[in-house]
């Protein structure tokens, strides 16, 4: 390779370095103004100065570029997604398994950051709310098509939100010390009652 060539690459890699963190410092500007969801790629795209496909190459998924601005695990995004991909009668054990693997491999995934660092900026907890509302909750409630859904999805809340306090923050014994499928048979049921057991009394 000739220098000319190594200095082509070379500023190649630094513009797009300097376009992501563009993007990421804009992303962050534009979600805390709009919400997540008042805010499309399109906006964030233009005002920092790229083309759309750009965002796309750099974080994939709108989804992804969330995850980047608020320091979310990259793993965040697929995993969510995995948990709906399957069938309904199984998604209980998803839930929690997906919910227990992710945490195990990073405290910063939405519930942690939002119990975590919640108080200290009011902006991020509600910025976070809405992404879990818009990304989860409002999902589940949509697979189940039923007219008590959005209060079943709500209590699968309060059921992986007491779970993930209980074993990573508190660290409540047997729950903290016990492996991810003990965990799963457990408290996978349980998930699944509430999406799918019998009508909630009104």
């Amino acid at each position: 390779m000739t220098e000319h060539e190594k200095n082509r690459r070379s500023g190649r890699w630094r513009s797009g370095a300097e376009s992501k963190q563009r993007i990421l410092r804009v992303a962050r500007e534009l979600f805390h103004e709009h919400g997540y969801g008042g805010t499309t790629v399109r906006m964030i795209a233009t005002a920092a100065d790229v083309d759309s496909a750009m965002v796309f190459y750099f974080f994939g998924t709108k989804q992804g570029l969330f995850s980047a601005a608020i320091e979310m695990s990259g793993d965040v995004p697929p995993a969510i997604e995995a948990l709906f991909d399957g069938d309904l009668d199984t998604i209980g054990e998803r839930v929690v398994r997906t919910l227990l693997e992710s945490l195990d491999k990073s405290g910063r995934t939405p519930l942690m950051m939002l119990t975590r660092s919640a108080p200290a900026d009011p902006r991020s907890e509600a910025l976070l709310r809405e992404f879990i509302d818009r990304e989860i909750t409002g999902r589940l409630a949509a697979l189940l098509d039923t007219p008590d859904a959005a209060l079943r999805a709500g209590m699968v809340n309060v059921q992986i939100l007491g779970l993930a306090v209980a074993r990573y923050l508190v660290r409540v014994e047997p729950i903290a010390s016990s492996s991810v499928d003990e965990l799963v048979a457990t408290f996978g049921p349980l998930v699944q009652h509430c999406l799918t057991g019998p009508a909630i009394p009104s």
